[in-house]
């Protein structure tokens, strides 16, 4: 019994730590953060007028490091291997590694998801653009005049004119 309470003190500390882990993870982006390197790079500035806004949702970057499906698939690991013993423990170990792998994984792309905006720009030479960026503290209306900046990376935010 006293190993049992054990085991579910290293899953709940596990958790913890991967709570933690995850919500480190998650940066606050907007069209006002910008990332070190894009710092000091020059950028291409295009002005135009706003012709429609529309709400969207950004998924998780897939580039990011797969700390939620590690973390899950370790925790789902260390739970399996306390089940039965010999073979099933093996096969409880192995099925709740993957489990916690995919429920770490989906933990972690909800966690990164967040709100963005489309933006669609009338530029000044005629051609319309969309832009899409996540929600930041400036707010934009329909007709308001913008600028949109292009970095070198062709990475394109939009800001208040």
């Amino acid at each position: 019994m006293n190993s049992r309470l054990n085991r579910v003190g290293w899953l709940l500390a596990g958790l913890a730590v991967l709570s933690l882990t995850l919500a480190g993870c998650a940066t606050p982006m907007s069209a006002n953060v910008y990332s070190s390197n894009s710092a000091m790079q020059m950028q291409t500035v295009r002005y135009g007028t706003i012709q429609s806004l529309r709400g969207v949702e950004i998924a998780g970057n897939n580039n990011d490091v797969p700390v939620g499906a590690l973390g899950g698939a370790v925790i789902g690991g260390l739970l399996g291997s306390g089940v039965g013993g010999g073979l099933g423990r093996s096969l409880a170990t192995a099925g709740g590694a993957i489990a916690g792998g995919i429920a770490g994984n989906a933990i972690q792309d909800n966690v990164s998801r967040q709100n963005g905006v489309e933006i669609v720009v009338r530029l000044d030479d005629g051609r319309t653009v969309s832009v899409v960026q996540p929600v930041g503290a400036e707010l934009f209306r329909v007709g308001q005049r913008v600028q949109l900046m292009t970095a070198p990376n062709g990475t394109t935010r939009v800001t208040g004119a």
